[in-house]
């Protein structure tokens, strides 16, 4: 399989991709695609010709090699990146989709923009980014499941069991380099589950900052209704509001207004 053009394909998600987009794109390619790539196809090249069981009865060993293996580590692992990485083209598709239609409303409105920049996760865009991720985290959680569930556990036993006819009796398989399969194992899966861990962080960090968006927004609103409903200027009264008159200074005031009266018309009786 060309895993070359698949990395190439999906080198251009970067650009449309958070930190925790960027990590996983290299975990995906540096600890799966070039492990899987380089090592664990050697390591696996011999699990057929290599398993052997103590018996010479004709078809025992293909017996017991499809009990203990029912499906291929290598070709569950090749299955696994295909669908782990397909999710990210619909990322890929949505961008190329929204190009296209910002070129057709250039066109027609006479040199506008649609959309400011067509790669920004808003609107649809978001929710598809959303949606990728849960694929990823999900088919990497089934695929580990599943390869719990076949194989009992993330182990493989040095010595293994097999009373399956055409085998005489219970006889005892080998499988060739126990130990070295095994530490492969538990490195696929150990990186699936740190790729697991960076789509739950990048989900979680996407809704985050939407929440926040919105209760900004939110407050922001709120803040232009409260200025419209109450001016700036009728906030502070002046102070002369606040003096309290003094009731001396009244009563002062109006004896000496009676005195000045009574003056005045003493004043005109003696003319």
């Amino acid at each position: 399989m060309n895993w070359s053009g698949l990395e190439n394909l999906l080198s251009g998600v970067n650009k449309y991709s958070t930190a925790f987009g960027r990590i996983w794109l290299s975990m995906v390619f540096v600890f799966r695609v070039m492990v899987f790539v380089v090592a664990a196809q050697r390591v696996w090249g011999d699990e057929s010709k290599d398993f052997v069981c103590n018996t010479k009865q004709p078809g025992c060993n293909n017996v017991c090699y499809d009990h203990i293996f029912p499906i291929s580590h290598i070709r569950l692992w090749a299955l696994q990146l295909i669908f782990v990485t397909c999710p990210s083209l619909m990322v890929m598709a949505h961008v190329k989709y929204r190009e296209g239609k910002d070129r057709k409303y250039m066109a027609v409105h006479q040199g506008s923009h649609l959309y400011a920049n067509p790669g920004k996760k808003r609107g649809g865009l978001w929710w598809t980014y959303l949606v990728s991720l849960v694929f990823k985290a999900g088919f990497d959680t089934s695929f580990l499941y599943i390869l719990y569930r076949i194989y009992h556990g993330y182990d493989l036993p040095k010595l293994s069991k097999c009373s399956l006819a055409p085998c005489p009796n219970t006889v005892d398989c080998f499988i060739s380099r126990p130990t070295e399969k095994k530490i492969f194992m538990l490195f696929m899966v150990v990186s699936s589950a740190i790729c697991i861990l960076m789509c739950l962080l990048e989900m979680i960090y996407l809704i985050g900052k939407r929440i926040l968006k919105v209760i900004n927004i939110r407050n922001e609103n709120q803040r232009v209704v409260f200025a419209d409903q109450h001016e700036l200027t009728a906030i502070t009264p002046p102070r002369s509001q606040y003096r309290r008159a003094d009731p001396t200074l009244a009563e002062s005031q109006l004896s000496l207004s009676k005195r000045e009266k009574t003056e005045g018309r003493q004043k005109t009786t003696l003319l």
